[in-house]
């Protein structure tokens, strides 16, 4: 599950840089920490399907783009 975890947190990531947001920026965006922000893109703190809803639509990014 962990590997799950990480690819996500990596997708999250990609589309966060690509879109030029920092983690500050996107975790104020979600109202979460840039520590809690900074968990979810290296795979350490789960994140629920409505998370990541929240996550995709602060990126504007479809859902289905973080977890192919």
């Amino acid at each position: 599950m962990t590997n799950v975890k990480m690819r996500v947190g990596h997708l999250i990531r990609e589309a966060r840089k690509a879109k030029g947001l920092t983690q500050k920026e996107l975790g104020a965006k979600l109202g979460v920490s840039e520590s809690t922000f900074n968990q979810y893109e290296s795979g350490k703190q789960n994140l629920t399907i409505e998370t990541l809803e929240r996550v995709a639509n602060a990126i504007g990014v479809d859902i289905k783009a973080l977890i192919n």
